[in-house]
């Protein structure tokens, strides 16, 4: 146990985030670098090495959270880096933007503020990242066998990184013109400074890894060809399909899907562009979403100068606190208060948008909205309360509805897919095309990074006994298993 007091002695402290006017002018993390250092051990201290850590439940990859807790407040930071990688390849894309379920789940969290466990683990990959720890793992021996992996976010690159150490020759296959997926194209930089990706491609490339941007399964490469060339594929394409908003007037210009938008601005980072070719400089935005992705556009049209921004959302305003539907352990749906929001800007509950209003130039200059109430389970609009925003850029951030089969991929391979228009598959992330399986959100449905790693991680040790017939890689969960949805 770290310390045997240190949830009765020490209060929860998270990390500093930078003056709001100061990280407005730039598009680095929203954190002051270096401020969870002097506190993170004590904060690990908090932990109380319970005889059933319910973290570990809470989290899909079954992180060891005791056990690098422990070394952690020893100050054992290679120690606490091992555990910690001992499930998580990615630790520093979670510490940074999972919403840690793990903490929801936390036993001290049933009458005081949980430990933090995202900044200990965001704080002990950081370490070894600075103290030259994270090193390539190249496998042993090769095994003779190939796979190819269609997608280089979260699941792609996970599943890629278990397979190659296992020792089996991988090539990543991205769309996109650089690996990351929506990691690279459609996390802000402020969230997650791109340095982060491109070192650990870095690593995956010395380990064995291979990466081919620019080619789209479908279309540039068919799923024949594809599947003539390797023993096994993994097909980790995403969920990218975005929700629409068939209303009159979605046909303006200067409405645009979130991931139409959000992209850009990363390609501005990248250098690509001096300004990005959709900006919210001067205008007036309305953001339609309230999610996480919602938020995001929220923090870059602020950055961009936006004159206003609005966020609407179609349900009603979460609970501050745990809702009695949503007793612990579990993941309660609360009000949150991102480093966006923190930023300025409205939010707007309860209201659905009724039309679109265009100027001569047939671009979108208002927006039409109407509060609205569930009665009798029916979602109603509520008379009387019609309003009008003004709105010069609007973008689409209410989800996905499932993986792109516009490219032919779902097709050419010939894949089944579930009653959710997901691809199917078994306990094994096997589709039903002998050789083919899937990871991520391409199988699961929109969902969080935490469970994308997870499943990548699964459908490896998938992959890994259909090529060899055995496998030691690790399983953190099955496909079906919906107790621990969030």
């Amino acid at each position: 146990m770290a310390d045997p007091k240190g949830f009765l002695t020490t209060g929860r402290e998270t990390a500093c985030s930078r003056p709001v006017a100061e990280r407005l002018g730039d598009w680095n993390e929203v954190y002051v670098p270096g401020s969870l250092l002097p506190i993170i051990s004590k904060q690990a201290g908090r932990c109380m090495d319970c005889g059933i850590p319910f973290c570990h439940n809470g989290c899909p990859l079954g992180n060891l959270i005791p056990e690098w807790n422990d070394f952690a407040y020893r100050e054992d930071w290679s120690a606490a880096a091992e555990r910690l990688h001992a499930t998580n390849n990615f630790p520093e894309f979670t510490g940074r933007l999972c919403p840690a379920p793990c903490e929801s789940a936390c036993v001290l969290g049933i009458n005081q503020p949980a430990v933090t466990i995202k900044n200990v683990e965001v704080s002990i990959i950081d370490k070894a990242w600075d103290n030259g720890g994270v090193t390539p793992q190249p496998p042993e021996r090769l095994s003779g066998k190939t796979a190819a992996v269609i997608g280089s976010g979260p699941a792609g690159l996970a599943a890629a990184q278990q397979l190659t150490r296992a020792g089996h020759t991988v090539v990543v296959y991205e769309r996109a013109d650089r690996i990351g997926g929506l990691l690279r194209y459609g996390i802000p930089e402020f969230k997650m400074e791109k340095v982060h990706i491109n070192r650990r491609i870095e690593q995956m490339r010395a380990e064995g890894t291979k990466f081919r941007t620019g080619i789209e399964i479908g279309r540039d490469l068919s799923a024949t060809d594809l599947r003539k060339r390797f023993d096994a594929v993994v097909v980790a394409a995403g969920a990218t399909v975005s929700r629409d908003l068939p209303v009159p007037g979605r046909e303006l210009g200067g409405i645009h899907f979130a991931m139409e938008y959000l992209p850009l601005s990363n390609k501005v980072q990248e250098g690509d562009f001096m300004a990005p070719p959709i900006t919210a400089e001067g205008k007036h935005v309305v953001v339609i979403g309230g999610g996480d992705t919602g938020a995001d556009c929220v923090g870059t049209a602020h950055r961009q100068g936006a004159a206003s921004v609005t966020q609407l959302e179609i349900m009603p305003r979460p609970s501050e606190d745990r809702p009695t539907g949503q007793p612990w352990p579990t993941f309660p749906m609360l009000y949150k208060v991102t480093s966006a929001h923190e930023e300025g800007g409205e939010r707007i509950y309860s209201v659905s948008t009724t039309h679109f209003e265009g100027d001569e130039d047939g671009n979108v200059q208002a927006l039409h909205l109407v509060e609205v109430a569930f009665e009798d389970g029916k979602l109603v609009q509520k008379a009387g309360t019609e309003r009008v925003l003004p709105a010069q850029l609007v973008t689409l951030a209410m989800g996905f509805t499932g993986t792109d089969q516009a490219n032919g991929l779902v097709e050419q391979f010939g894949l089944e897919l579930d009653e959710r228009g997901n691809v199917a598959r078994d306990a094994s992330y096997a589709t039903n095309v002998d050789g083919v399986f899937v990871a991520g959100d391409a199988g699961r449905g929109q969902s969080l990074i935490v469970w994308a790693i997870a499943e990548g991680r699964s459908a490896a040790r998938g992959v890994d006994r259909y090529l060899t017939g055995t496998s030691a890689l690790p399983y953190p969960v099955k496909p079906t298993d919906r107790s621990l949805m969030v």
